[in-house]
């Protein structure tokens, strides 16, 4: 059997970005640092409202000199008009690439294949494993290993805890920190401005991102996107999305770290709905959950 496993991302969409000027203006305008392109071939990104909030989440991949942006097919288009406003008179060519060419995830043991066009590590975490693009035709019929569907990819990308805008969170609603997106190499804080910028290098350094993503679990099936979780009777966070594992459900929800830790010291148990959950920080996490002390 193979050891591998491969989905077609139907929900994926690609805008192809060329032209003398083009690493110059994605690299004045994202949130992640297009210099490290040359030596990773993909990065995790996201484009931000003034404030500082996510208008956009993508990955950004580079073959030759031209760059394709990943985006949520709901989205791409207006993705494009944003970018193609913030052009302005600059050297740089944007356009929607056709559905003939497609993205696909490739994860566990096995080798992809020579047939696409580019093929990356996903650069928020190894353990997603690869991103291949190429003709949906061809690469269905020559990627090595067990075909599964979107489902089975969103199972495999909850279960390692990496949220997706639309999938997690609303577009223009949370910040990069809230995210993930600085513990999944989506945030430079070393390369200058972009849009947005001030903002959250103000959270990094200030250390106040109390917003999480985190893993959540139940032997029950969980509610819908959007229901909260509560300990005491009051809100303490967020459900994003989830799907069902070989032990119950898990999903991802969105919560404030430090009253989920109260609640947890105070034997307090955490509900979604009228389901009792469990929580758990990513493996990949470099964030703690805040020391706390108990009351009654």
């Amino acid at each position: 059997m193979p050891s591998a496993t491969y989905a077609h991302l139907t929900d994926r969409s690609l805008i192809r970005v060329a032209g003398d000027e083009a690493t110059h203006f994605l690299q004045n305008l994202v949130t992640s640092d297009l210099d490290n392109l040359g030596q990773l071939g993909a990065a995790s990104a996201a484009l931000l409202t003034p404030q500082g909030k996510i208008l956009f989440d993508f990955l950004i991949y580079k073959l030759d000199d031209v760059f394709y942006v990943d985006a949520p097919s709901s989205i791409a288009p207006d993705l494009l008009k944003r970018l193609t406003f913030y052009r302005l008179r600059a050297k740089v060519d944007l356009e929607a690439v056709d559905a003939e060419i497609g993205v696909f995830a490739f994860w566990g043991d096995g080798n992809t294949t020579n047939e696409g066009l580019l093929t990356v590590n996903d650069p928020r975490l190894e353990t997603l494993g690869q991103r291949v693009v190429g003709q949906v035709d061809l690469l269905s019929h020559s990627l090595d290993g067990a075909p599964a569907d979107l489902a089975a990819y969103d199972t495999h990308r909850i279960a390692l805890g990496v949220p997706e805008g639309l999938k997690d969170y609303d577009y223009s609603d949370i910040f990069p920190h809230d995210a993930d997106l600085d513990q999944l190499n989506g945030v430079s804080f070393t390369k200058g401005c972009y849009v947005g910028q001030e903002v959250v290098s103000r959270v990094q350094h200030r250390g106040t991102a109390r917003k999480r993503f985190v893993k959540v679990a139940s032997g029950s099936d969980l509610p819908a996107k959007g229901t909260d979780l509560t300990a005491a009777g009051k809100s303490v966070g967020t459900l994003g999305s989830t799907a069902i594992s070989q032990n119950g459900s898990i999903g991802l929800a969105l919560i404030r770290l430090d009253k989920v830790a109260q609640a947890k010291d105070n034997g307090s148990p955490l509900l979604c709905g009228d389901v009792e959950v469990g929580v758990a920080l990513p493996d990949w996490a470099q964030f703690t959950w805040p020391e706390t002390s108990a009351v009654d």
